[in-house]
């Protein structure tokens, strides 16, 4: 028979991108007087968003744990991505959690990863809380929301049990929350929920047994290196103890000794050391460097492993490894084959979802989709890697004895001006229409089946379509038998014929052909793409060309010169320009797209053989 851990709560938050979950967990921070009056984090938005490219992308890309005390009761919080890339942050912190706090739009209502991540959470039993956000806007359509909300966790639920549900009201930007739309002035209702609808910890209580962990995540610091982080499940652990860190392997599994030289608790935005810990509560466990997330530590003994975490499949891959360009080795620190591949193994430590395998000079990494390796790439460029990387590629599996390639369920929302533009896109992409709808705003929302092949690249294309206002988010949807390999449909490219620095003069001349992707006086190399073709063939070009100078043409007439402005491209956006015989090559100070065969004779060989 279970226990429970009466002190104690552990809550997930759980939402579609963009509906309010890290602002509600501010909240939830600066009124349990977790910070001082005076402390810089209570004029802080988004403070759980600790990384760069969360603040610049404004979503949450690695999951994180928090704690704060209300009434006597210790609340772990656990802020998780709404994105489907990040899905595997949120499968391998749900395992630490009892319930969930699910944030709905009062105006979007429940979107696509709204149905991922409650489809996660119920499968894993756990209570949830349903919060309606964002109550004051204009466009707010309460009622539908709920019944909406009503009619997915009749499509999800595991359980009747599961139908039972409070549902709460808020605007977490302003901290204030309510069991109706007439709202308090702070957010003790969603305390109270917490305290009262999300249950205790659940433990066994076979403690002369020994302790169990389940790891469902690692950090690092430079003072006292790993932490194992997750739930106790059973006993207790204490400092100094000797423990066994279980490992699943292909053979059975492995059992390895370490001692647990410092534990910890949360408190606020940190970590709180303490002598010991109880079942129930989230600790954070340092000097146990063989752990790896899904591993069972336990004392005892005969130490039991817990159930490991199961994830999905990854759906796209892409080549990365070390730069081949005649400009290697010029903006990065960390160049080699070497520095790169120890940097992805230990990406692979924490980013479980990732898969690696070794290709040709680099290494074949897999991921969820188009997001998630574009994070890590652009991680890897900031921490000073100089790298190449190819055109992302679909992880097929064999079901059954046939290959089958990932499917998705794709959301679109645009003005209705902009519904031909979508349609023709997406009827060049295969992809099925599944709903279309008008929403309370008047836009269009189309809901699509369509292959992960024919996602890539789309959204810079319907952005570009849209003048930028669609809105779109898919979810995985399963595998089909692949009927055909999906081409996308691109201009040729613009590459420069010669080595050298761009001038002015030959850019002039080259704006005619296509739309240019450099300005003047950038250093360049035979091979690379400077440009995009108003043609559908590659267009050679030399744009390093220098005017020349008579009596009556000098320098100084390069200042009558106009230039269209050049096209800069994000590292996503040149990623989806790719086709399979380019490259992008990637440093701390560049992006620059390229041919993989530089040579253009041999370049134009190697196409008619493989047109033939």
């Amino acid at each position: 028979m279970e226990t429970t851990a009466p002190k104690i709560r552990n809550v997930a938050i759980i939402a579609h991108v963009d509906h309010g979950k890290t602002t509600l967990v501010d909240g939830l921070l600066k009124q349990s007087h977790t910070f001082r009056a005076n402390q810089a984090e209570m004029s802080q938005t988004l403070i759980m968003d600790s990384m760069d490219q969360e603040h610049e992308r404004g979503i949450t890309i690695t999951a994180k744990q928090t704690a704060v005390f209300y009434n006597g009761y210790k609340i772990n919080i656990i802020d998780t991505p709404g994105h489907a890339d990040f899905s595997g942050e949120v499968e391998r912190t749900l395992n630490m959690a009892d319930g969930v706090l699910l944030i709905v739009d009062a105006q979007e209502g429940p979107m696509p990863q709204t149905k991922f991540v409650l489809e996660k959470a119920l499968a894993l039993h756990l209570k949830p809380v349903v919060i309606i956000n964002k109550i004051d806007k204009p466009a707010a359509r309460i009622p539908e929301v709920e019944s909406e909300i009503a009619d997915l966790f009749l499509e999800l639920a595991t359980d009747e049990s599961q139908l039972n549900y409070p549902i709460y009201y808020a605007i977490a930007r302003d901290g204030r929350a309510g069991t109706t739309t007439d709202l308090d002035d702070d957010l003790h209702v969603i305390f109270e929920s917490i305290i009262h609808d999300i249950p205790a910890p659940k433990t066994d209580p076979a403690a002369e047994k020994g302790a169990q962990l389940l790891v469902a995540a690692l950090a690092a610091d430079n003072y006292l290196g790993k932490y194992a982080i997750g739930k106790i499940f059973r006993g207790k652990l204490k400092k100094g103890e000797t423990v066994s860190v279980l490992h699943a392997t292909a053979d059975g599994q492995s059992v390895t000794k370490a001692k647990i030289e410092n534990l910890f608790t949360y408190k606020g935005l940190g970590r709180e050391e303490v002598s010991e810990a109880v079942a129930g509560d989230i600790v954070a466990l340092a000097g146990i460097a063989s752990a790896c997330i899904g591993d069972t530590i336990a004392t005892g003994d005969q130490p039991e492993a817990l159930p490991t975490i199961e994830l999905e499949p990854p759906t796209l891959s892409i080549y990365i490894g070390p730069n081949t360009s005649p400009l290697k080795g010029q903006e990065g620190e960390f160049t080699t084959s070497r520095q790169i591949a120890e940097r992805l193994e230990r990406e692979l430590e924490t980013n479980i979802a990732l898969k690696l395998e070794p290709d040709g000079l680099g290494y074949k990494v897999s991921g969820r989709g188009e997001l998630h390796l574009s994070v890590l790439i652009e991680t890897m460029r900031r921490e000073g890697y100089e790298l190449e990387t190819g055109r992302p590629e679909v992880v097929y599996r064999e079901i059954d004895g046939i290959k089958q390639e990932p499917v998705e369920e794709l959301t679109i929302e645009v003005a209705p001006e902009f519904v031909g533009a979508v349609s023709q896109e997406l009827g060049l992409r295969r992809a099925t229409l599944i709903s279309q709808e008008l929403t309370s705003t008047g836009s269009t929302r189309f809901v699509y089946e369509i292959t992960t092949a024919a996602l890539i690249g789309l959204r810079n294309q319907l952005l570009t379509a849209t003048r930028g206002t669609a809105i779109m988010s898919s979810l995985p949807h399963g595998y089909k038998p692949v009927s055909g390999r999906y081409h996308p449909e691109r201009n040729g490219a613009l590459i420069a014929f010669e080595a050298g620095t761009s001038t002015a003069y030959a850019l002039d001349a080259a704006q005619a052909r296509g739309t240019l992707f450099i300005p003047p006086g950038v250093p360049v190399y035979q091979g690379m793409i400077v440009g995009l073709s108003n043609k559908k063939e590659d267009l050679d070009i030399n744009i390093c060309k220098e005017k020349q100078l008579t009596n009556m043409r000098t320098h100084a007439s390069d200042g009558a010169i106009q230039l269209t402005p050049y096209t800069q491209y994000s590292l996503e956006q040149c990623i989806d320009f790719l086709l399979d015989d380019e490259l992008l090559e990637v440093t701390p100070k560049s992006l620059r797209l390229r041919k993989r065969q530089l040579d253009p004779v041999k370049r134009k060989r190697e196409n008619r053989a493989y047109a033939d």
